[in-house]
């Protein structure tokens, strides 16, 4: 079954190249695997691409479908290969109409605490919330928005909407279907390291070579 993991190389051109791992959603251990002298840290990423040239707003909406990944990890090779890793929470219970809807948590594997503290924590609030909602206590919808609240509140957590448009005909297996089923909406990244924050919309700002701040492309963020 393994703990799929996303994979994000950013490039030159501030687009990324998305690769994927088995066992990468694990512990995140894979995050202190990667360096510069083991990309891939020692196979443990494929070396074959998902996707090249992605937009970083994109990641999220087309590619980090939470029903399948578990965490999500950013490498930085013009940082010394400096890698952001995230927890991925899939906010549904598998029965809802929008079950695309996630989202994604920093988390830092060489912090003082349990690397499966995030998960474990989602876990058992998410099954708290569905017991409530099959006893009749919470209808669905009421369950997902504090579930939803918990997450962005509790652990500084971003909510999105995956619409499976990265892969082969617009779903999330590659099969042919409407790439149309879930409509993102806006919602908002947090560049931590950077000191910036991102309108998933497209609306950003990003620093350049001398620190400050510019308006660039808006179908991309770097």
């Amino acid at each position: 079954m393994g703990h799929r993991a996303l994979v994000g190389y950013r490039r030159p051109d501030r687009l990324y190249d998305l690769r994927y791992s088995h066992w990468g959603g694990d512990d995140l251990s894979l995050a202190e695997a990667i360096d510069d002298g083991s990309p891939l840290a020692d196979g443990a990423v494929d070396a074959d691409l998902l996707a090249d040239s992605v937009a970083r707003e994109r990641i999220l909406t087309d590619y980090l479908d939470p029903c399948i990944y578990e965490a999500l990890y950013l490498v930085d090779p013009g940082r010394d290969y400096a890698v952001d890793a995230y927890r991925v929470c899939w906010l549904e219970w598998g029965d809802g109409r929008d079950g695309g809807r996630g989202a994604i948590v920093a988390a830092d594997p060489s912090a003082d605490e349990p690397p499966t503290r995030i998960r474990t924590w989602f876990r058992a609030t998410k099954t708290t919330l569905g017991d409530a909602v099959e006893m009749g206590a919470l209808s669905r919808r009421a369950a997902q928005a504090y579930l939803e609240a918990r997450v962005c509140e509790d652990e500084d957590g971003t909510v999105y909407t995956y619409t499976g448009r990265g892969t082969e005909d617009g779903t999330r297996d590659g099969s042919a279907g409407n790439g149309d089923a879930y409509e993102p909406t806006p919602d908002r990244w947090l560049e931590r390291d950077h000191g910036q924050e991102v309108d998933i919309d497209g609306e950003f700002d990003d620093p350049d070579s001398d620190g400050d701040w510019d308006d660039r492309d808006r179908d991309g963020i770097g």
